[in-house]
């Protein structure tokens, strides 16, 4: 099944289309295969690059290049995270495993931009964990005294501070990080694109049908053509599991987000004109909420199981309408009609939110489920997954393979009914932070 491209993304909407698009139009031989051209793909096509300068290397997505998940998250480059339960004293080493993992992301997506001047409205700003409920203070004083082992800088703030932060009087009781990134993700992943090495070839609209091992060689099957290769690497992320790859141990996820035109001048003067913030909630179904660089209001309050490939525009506008009342909850003075769009979005999840970094067979490799962390954590595992994949060794590589392995998941239809349930569940305890 082909994924479609849409003009549904606000950070896909302020970029220049991109021009010789490409699709596997033949058949074709190379040394490597890379399936997915998100920031994973990217940053494994690039080190490919650079290592094999000479060979063949060719990168493959169904859609086009970087507007999958890539560029229809919520652009936070994070540091630390509340919702993936290891913040207890019980798994505070594990929660340090993970921890030292997304500083490794920030620190290797700071590289390229300093080395390739990226312009992606990078901002060191930190960002929030809060929440309208003060009973939740207890959450955050235990999150607080963990980070506090750890070493991460950060403070809790009250509502009357939060008011005068966020320009909205809805939150009582927050945790700021200061280490985290906010940033354009569609920005990001674009540069990318555009500094892939000469022995690269892209090929996009090119969804994968079919693959499978012959002796030394991958063979995969496209609508127009077929690849050889004798190296292949999964960074598919969220399509992992449809494509067979760890499929007992990962499963997708739809998300959905609006975002708001830019705040006029005076509705912006009315807030407080506040700075660029972020804000992820303290319970896992509450909503994701960033006021952006040029005054526009991003809400991200939906996670269900449903096709991942594609959702109808009715579909989405039902999305929107539970994205309006979550803005207008925070912002009641802000007209109905603000929302300018929406979109879906998927993210890949196991079920311990470890990730998947590791050689499936001989010359096949796969990375991906960053649980939501993946612009820092897909683009420094792929970039390492390459180089597994060379046979060589590193600290970061170290580093990743010293995280909890995923864990088993239970088989359809148990499965989905079990993540349904929890869904509903974390629903209903977050009803108030939509």
């Amino acid at each position: 099944m082909t994924i479609k491209n849409d003009n549904s993304c606000s950070w896909v909407n302020d970029l220049i289309p991109r021009t010789n698009i490409k699709t596997i139009q033949s058949n074709e031989d190379c040394e490597w295969l890379i399936i997915g051209a998100g920031f994973t793909g990217l940053s494994a096509a690039r080190k490919l690059g650079q290592l094999y300068p000479n060979l063949k290397i060719i990168l493959v997505d169904a859609q086009l290049a970087g507007e999958g998940a890539s560029s229809r998250n919520s652009g936070y480059l994070v540091d630390t995270t509340l919702n993936d339960g290891f913040t207890s004293n019980k798994e505070l080493e594990n929660y340090k495993k993970k921890a030292d993992i997304y500083d490794l992301g920030i620190k290797i997506v700071k590289k390229f931009i300093n080395e390739h001047q990226v312009d992606c409205d990078w901002n060191e700003c930190g960002k929030f964990f809060a929440s309208s409920r003060i009973e939740d203070e207890r959450i955050l004083l235990n999150f607080s005294d963990t980070l506090s082992q750890l070493g991460f800088e950060h403070n809790v703030l009250k509502s009357e501070d939060l008011s005068k932060r966020l320009g909205t009087n809805f939150y009582n009781i927050a945790l700021h990080t200061k280490g985290g990134i906010l940033l354009h993700p569609g920005k990001l992943v674009r540069s990318m694109i555009d500094v892939l090495p000469k022995n690269v070839s892209l090929f996009e609209n090119s969804c994968l049908i079919n693959w499978n091992k012959k002796k030394d060689f991958i063979s995969c099957d496209f609508k127009n053509g077929k690849i050889n290769t004798k190296k292949i690497i999964f960074a598919t992320n969220g399509f992992l599991k449809s494509l067979g790859i760890k499929s007992n141990y990962n499963f997708p996820l739809t998300l959905t987000a609006s975002m708001t035109r830019s705040l006029s001048d005076d509705e912006f003067r009315f807030i407080g004109e506040p700075k660029e913030w972020g804000v992820l909630p303290v319970r896992p179904m509450g909503a994701t909420i960033r006021m952006t660089k040029d005054r526009r209001i991003l809400i991200r309050n939906t996670a269900e199981v449903h096709n991942p490939f594609k959702m109808s525009k009715l579909d989405l506008e039902k999305r929107s309408i539970k994205q309006k009342i979550g803005i207008k909850k925070r912002f009641p003075q802000l007209p109905d009609d603000i929302i300018q769009s929406t979109w879906s979005g998927i993210v890949s999840r196991t079920r311990n939110s470890s990730q998947i970094f590791e050689k499936i067979d001989k010359n096949v490799f796969a990375a991906g489920c960053y649980n939501g962390s993946g612009i820092g954590v897909g683009t420094l595992f792929g970039e390492q997954i390459a180089l597994k994949a060379s046979n060589e060794n590193t600290q970061e590589i170290e580093t990743i393979e010293a995280r909890n392995k995923p864990t088993w998941l239970p088989p359809q239809p148990f499965l989905n009914f079990g993540i349904k349930t929890r869904l509903f569940y974390e629903r209903l305890r977050a009803k108030s932070e939509i």
